[in-house]
């Protein structure tokens, strides 16, 4: 392949030329890389109109020129260049792009994503049922999602279809885990893991198959496993808990009674939540916090308040827990962070359980914030934007105005008093 003389490439990569050949480029990339059409320059410089008078063998005199490509292309070839217009900008740098081939590339990759699953469908056993037709029109509409390659989405389609007819065709099998589905569909026991694009194919398959609509949280989407005989992982995710004491002789019920005796904590998985009777005293009062670090506190200091510790997020099997106890008439008192996540979280559990701030008031904030600085304790920055609380309007003023996040520990002995006292 021919290649640009050294002293032309200078020539032509002077500034002068500098606006025509990037005016080029983008009319080559978008037109299928040919050199038809014309370019309009504007407010060209003295510069500008003396290179590129050279260049087309023509004097240009105004500060606006059209130039026609085929005839830029046919002046390179004739010249010292010895190249058409494409050769020259490939030899100037960088290559170039075939914008709309790479388009109808694009489209043809996708729409191989979805005539790859119709062919699927078509040749499974689940062609004859009616839900099918109605999951393939949910999923186009829906698209794939960002950062899934064409690719991908096929093989990942493919599974779901797969794992599909495991659960709804013909030869269903009995119970399963999801992990050794995800497995046999996967290779990996958390292929059908919550929150997977493969695992929200599934469910709305299910779903649809069922008539029911798709849950939008995850105690719904385990009940949707349980439809099709797959039993989630209900051991690995806990809540932390102390002094609770639920009425009932079922030994989950003696088991936490007697925790609650000894002065020990609790954790509960969401297996125990399925078979515990949690029915205590109407009005019983359960104080909520953050932090495992006040549950620990509680036990060593042999509380008798009743406790639940969201552990910072309060994942599902918290509020699974808080559900329960809510529905048998609890009330709640709720302390968390006094920094912007703790603040939102308060909120969140506060507006769902119409929960009681415990000591979260501004005047709580202010006297640790002076008794922390008072007993030398290294100041925490409070990072973040700002939120509002729904208890105290005036808290995220002050908080901004001091500008230190204070975490549970800092409060720990008031919140071990409160606990100690008897209701």
């Amino acid at each position: 392949m021919r290649r640009l003389p050294s002293a032309t490439r200078d020539w032509l990569t002077g500034p002068g030329l500098t606006r025509l050949w990037e005016g080029v480029r983008k009319r080559l990339e978008s037109n299928g890389v040919q050199a038809t059409g014309s370019l309009r320059l504007t407010a060209m410089n003295a510069q500008e109109r003396n290179d590129l008078s050279l260049l087309l063998g023509k004097p240009v005199t105004g500060t606006t020129v059209t130039v026609r490509l085929d005839m830029l292309d046919a002046r390179l070839r004739a010249s010292a260049a010895g190249l058409g217009l494409r050769q020259t900008l490939e030899e100037l740098g960088p290559p170039l792009t075939d914008r709309r081939a790479a388009r109808a590339d694009a489209t043809a990759r996708r729409e191989q994503v979805w005539s790859s699953l119709t062919s699927s469908l078509d040749a499974s056993p689940l062609a004859d049922q009616e839900w099918p037709r109605q999951w393939y029109d949910l999923l186009r509409r829906a698209g794939v999602p960002r950062g899934v390659t064409p690719e991908a989405a096929v093989w990942t389609l493919q599974q779901a279809v797969q794992v599909l007819t495991t659960l709804l065709g013909p030869e269903r099998g009995g119970a399963r885990g999801r992990g050794e589905l995800a497995a046999m569909a996967t290779g990996s026991a958390h292929g059908l893991d919550d929150g997977t694009w493969l695992a929200r194919l599934v469910q709305r398959g299910v779903a649809l198959a069922h008539g029911t609509e798709f849950p939008d949280d995850a105690a719904g989407r385990r009940a949707l496993w349980r439809l099709v005989s797959v039993t989630p992982d209900e051991v690995s995710s806990t809540v932390l808990t102390y002094g609770l004491r639920p009425d009932g002789e079922g030994w989950r019920e003696r088991a936490l009674r007697e925790r609650a005796e000894y002065r020990a904590e609790a954790h509960l998985t969401p297996r125990d939540l399925h078979s515990l009777r949690l029915q205590l005293p109407a009005g019983t009062l359960i104080h909520i916090c953050e932090n495992p670090r006040v549950v620990e506190a509680a036990a060593d200091a042999a509380c008798v308040q009743p406790l639940v510790c969201t552990s910072g997020s309060a994942a599902t099997v918290v509020l699974t827990l808080l559900d329960a106890l809510a529905a048998t008439g609890c009330r709640f008192a709720y302390h968390g962070d006094f920094d912007w996540p703790g603040i939102a979280l308060a909120n969140r559990v506060i507006r769902r359980y119409e929960a009681l701030p415990w000591r979260m008031d501004t005047a709580d904030y202010e006297h640790l914030a002076a008794r922390s600085q008072a007993e030398g304790i290294p100041q925490l920055a409070l990072d973040g934007e700002p939120v509002n609380s729904d208890w105290d309007p005036d808290l995220a003023p002050a908080m901004t105005a001091l500008g230190v996040a204070l975490h549970e520990e800092a409060t720990l002995d008031l919140l071990v008093a409160d606990l100690s006292r008897l209701a």
